[in-house]
């Protein structure tokens, strides 16, 4: 047997000896070691939270297994409650579930007969109960129906709801379009109990000098039971100041009746539109055109507006199209008669990483009609009514309404217009986080009065305003201050025709739509 020797010159050493108080755990759950009272608080909290939302998540899942395994189950709904709607009438709410009760007409069974039919069924109901935007939250349930005359497949749908707020009251500053306003909004929601809307609004401006707006609105059940169709009956009044471009200001007051209802990607607005218009004010050096214009005037006109937006961004678009189609048809009385149509068209395109194209277009006419009108179709349009084309929200490089005709100082507005323009946008070097962007940009456009004393050749004077353009270039910054765009740019009108007031050097632009 074999023996190591021993070397009396190593020390020995004992085994440490460990009280019995002694922490000998070892950490399982990223508890923290040596770690404050307030640590150990927020890491208890946060260790309780995920054990919580584990048992959740197991929950839903084992839920969603029954419920997945008992869709081809018999059931049948035989009611549908809406609870908490306290403000909300039953008859509202009754025309809005009856079609989901109502057996078909031709006498077959029910619409659901099953319990995958009565989930969908809870899921079109619940996303029509929002849609109203009477409720801040809605809570399905599905309860064994408490009918005595119910069967035993039969399932009641109740919603547990709370409403929102009836009263909401808004100030605010806004700064678009080349003016700044200072405005307040008072809205009761929910006026009558079927989801109907009372807004007030009243502001006052650098441009618009006040504006007053009464508007009612509220969904058409009748027409369209998605509560996607609204009508609206407003009333209004306001006070602009044109002294920029002509000598002179107007007021203006009326009723609109309007009914709107989306189409695939699109909405349409038809609307009536009563309004009495006076220009007044008249500066002392006014124009003879202005002061001719001076006076009353009252439209009474049927509109209508087609908008389909498909841009994924509406400031910096990389792709996408917007468009917007306006028509309106006056002299069904009063003493304005004309077809005026205006149209826009946008397309943006994403050409490289970080770089963008946009090319817009917008056209208008306004044609005189032998409607029932006091005025005689050959009288000059109503300056109300004239387009007016120019500055940093349309053809840049040009002053605001600085295209078209015009008597001494005064902007006179035309009967015919078209401006186009191409765009070009990319991110700031090395800061493409940044809401600012490079913009260079050519802008084109022209203005006309049609001359009435004359049989009009509507295709002589197209073809002529087109092939007679004002041109314009630039470079700039554009900066994105939700929901303004502000435009900063240096550029020169290239092309101008002898009455256009061209602006040579800087121009800054606040708006929301631009060319």
């Amino acid at each position: 047997m074999n023996t190591s020797p021993i070397d009396d010159d190593e020390p020995i050493v004992s085994p440490r000896f460990s009280t019995p108080l002694r922490n000998t755990s070892t950490p399982r759950d990223h508890e923290p070691t040596d770690a404050s009272l307030e640590e150990l608080r927020r890491w208890q909290e946060q260790r309780v939270e995920r054990k919580l939302r584990g048992e959740y998540e197991s929950q839903v899942k084992k839920l969603v297994e029954v419920i997945t395994a008992n869709l081809d189950k018999p059931a049948r709904i035989g009611s549908i409650r809406v609870e908490g709607a306290h403000r909300t009438r039953s008859s509202f709410l009754g025309s809005l579930v009856k079609p989901y009760l109502a057996a078909p007409a031709d006498g077959s069974s029910p619409r659901a007969t099953t319990l995958e039919d009565v989930v969908n069924t809870t899921r079109e109901v619940q996303s029509l109960l929002q849609d109203t935007q009477v409720f801040k939250s809605i809570k399905p349930t599905l309860e064994r129906s408490w009918s005595p005359l119910a069967e035993r497949d039969d399932i009641d749908i109740v919603f547990h709801c709370t409403e929102r707020g009836k009263y909401i009251i808004r100030t605010a500053t806004d700064v678009g379009n080349q003016e700044g306003s200072a405005s307040a909004m008072a809205k009761i929601n929910n006026v009558f109990g079927g989801a109907e809307s009372l807004e007030g609004n009243i502001s006052f401006g650098t441009k618009t000098r006040q504006a007053f707006q009464l508007r009612l609105e509220a969904p058409v059940v009748s027409l369209d039971h998605s509560l996607k169709t609204r009508g609206e009956i407003s009333a209004f009044s306001t006070e602009r100041d044109f002294s920029s471009f002509a000598s002179a200001s107007e007021s203006a007051k009326g009723m609109k009746f309007a009914l709107r209802t989306p189409w695939r990607q699109g909405s349409h607005e038809v609307a009536y539109e009563l309004t009495s218009r006076h220009i007044g004010n008249l500066a002392e050096d006014a124009s003879l055109s202005m002061r001719e214009a001076a006076g009353h005037s009252f439209k009474s006109a049927l509109t209508h507006t087609y908008l389909r937006d498909t841009r994924d961004d509406t400031m910096f678009g990389s792709q996408g199209t917007y468009t917007k189609i306006a028509h309106e048809v006056a002299g069904l009385g009063g003493d304005v008669s004309h077809f005026k149509s205006e149209s826009v068209f946008q397309v943006s395109r994403q050409v490289a990483n970080g770089l963008s194209l946009s090319f817009s277009t917008a056209t208008g006419l306004l044609y005189p009609l032998p409607l029932y009108s006091s005025r005689p179709p050959s009288a000059q349009s109503m300056f109300s009514d004239r387009f007016q084309l120019g500055g940093p929200l349309s053809v840049r490089m040009f002053k605001q309404n600085g295209l078209g005709p015009k008597d001494g100082g005064d902007s006179l507005g035309g009967d015919m217009y078209w401006s186009a323009g191409v765009s070009l946008f990319t991110d700031v070097p090395k800061k493409p986080h940044w809401p600012v962007k490079l913009h260079a940009f050519v802008n084109a456009g022209r203005l006309d009065a049609l001359d009435r004393s004359k049989p009009i050749d509507l295709v002589a004077s197209i073809k002529q305003s087109v092939t007679r353009p004002s041109i314009s270039a630039g470079v700039g910054l554009i900066y994105r201050f939700d929901p303004i765009r502000v435009e900063v740019n240096i550029g020169v009108p290239l092309v101008a025709s002898q009455s256009d007031l061209g602006r040579r050097g800087v121009q800054v632009g606040m708006g929301l739509e631009f060319l």
